[in-house]
């Protein structure tokens, strides 16, 4: 089961500011992933959130995401199975509430 959740911001292979998350389980296990963005977005895909603070990054950082990660969407995954992708899946398209994935964003 999912112990903790920790998101933060930072920079990918070219130099831009993305999410970095670490999810802990009760067994010990630590998993770390990066979502950066593509070099192309497609029609069909989840909207990208970023700050738009134009000092920070040009306006492409990426605090509010880690903010939402750290706040809303580990509360409703800690304690449920890591291995249920498809049931986390549809928690947090649940909480997230729109077709693009706009109040959570997406990666």
């Amino acid at each position: 089961k999912i112990k903790k959740i920790i998101a933060r911001e930072i920079l990918d292979s070219r130099g831009f500011p993305t999410v970095e998350t670490e999810v802990h389980l009760n067994s010990g296990f630590i998993g770390i992933a990066s979502v950066p963005s593509g070099s192309s977005t497609g029609t069909y895909e989840s909207l990208e959130l970023r700050d738009d603070d134009k000092l920070r990054f040009l306006g492409k950082g990426v605090l509010k995401s880690v903010d939402i990660i750290n706040k809303k969407i580990s509360r409703i995954l800690i304690n449920e199975d890591s291995l249920n992708q498809n049931y986390i899946d549809n928690l947090m398209i649940k909480l997230d509430g729109t077709k693009n994935k706009s109040k959570l964003g997406g990666g």
